[in-house]
């Protein structure tokens, strides 16, 4: 599971409890698992194991200054592996079958096309580009999600919005 590191947590309380939290953050992660992985049902997959690495972790998670940066870099960690996604979509299937699907809500052609292009830059660039456009994440917000320094979020930010211009057919705007 991936492990993400915090500055030393000593005494610090835990500022919630992890059921509000849940509430609170699983909408907006599940839409980044969306953008990073295409499927719907698999976003859904991807965001409760997020969540659960962070219940069985929460004595420390719930201590970090940003849990839900935690959560939402374990998400965009499991987002890149092509095993699991195929694992999720077969979950999925038998969801479906037994009508249990969660209406999710339906994108335009427009955004389909976008985050279909933005799913086939490079790992990195696409985690930064949804963590921006789609979480409304400020370069800074973004470093500290993936753990990066700011430059290199910018860089990522940079050549992601010129190969998406380019494949979509778009003038970049400065």
């Amino acid at each position: 599971m991936p492990q993400a590191e915090s500055a030393d947590v000593g005494s610090v309380e835990i500022s919630e409890r992890f059921e509000d939290f849940y509430e609170r953050e699983f909408a907006a992660v599940v839409g980044l698992a969306y953008a990073l992985s295409g499927s719907r049902s698999g976003a859904e997959d991807l965001a409760q194991e997020a969540f659960l690495a962070a219940h069985r972790r929460w004595d420390d998670v719930g201590r970090f200054e940003r849990p839900d940066a935690w959560v939402r870099r374990v998400v965009a960690n499991l987002s890149v592996s092509n095993v699991r996604r195929r694992v999720v979509e077969a979950k999925a299937y038998a969801r479906i079958a037994m009508g249990s699907g969660e209406n999710l809500p339906e994108l335009s052609a427009d955004d389909v096309e976008f985050w279909r292009a933005v799913r086939s830059l490079p790992r990195r660039q696409s985690q930064v580009v949804a963590l921006h456009y789609l979480e409304d994440m400020s370069v800074l917000e973004v470093a500290r999600v993936l753990d990066m320094a700011e430059g290199t979020v910018k860089k990522h930010l940079h050549d992601g919005r010129a190969t998406l211009a380019s494949r979509l057919g778009v003038e970049e705007s400065e």
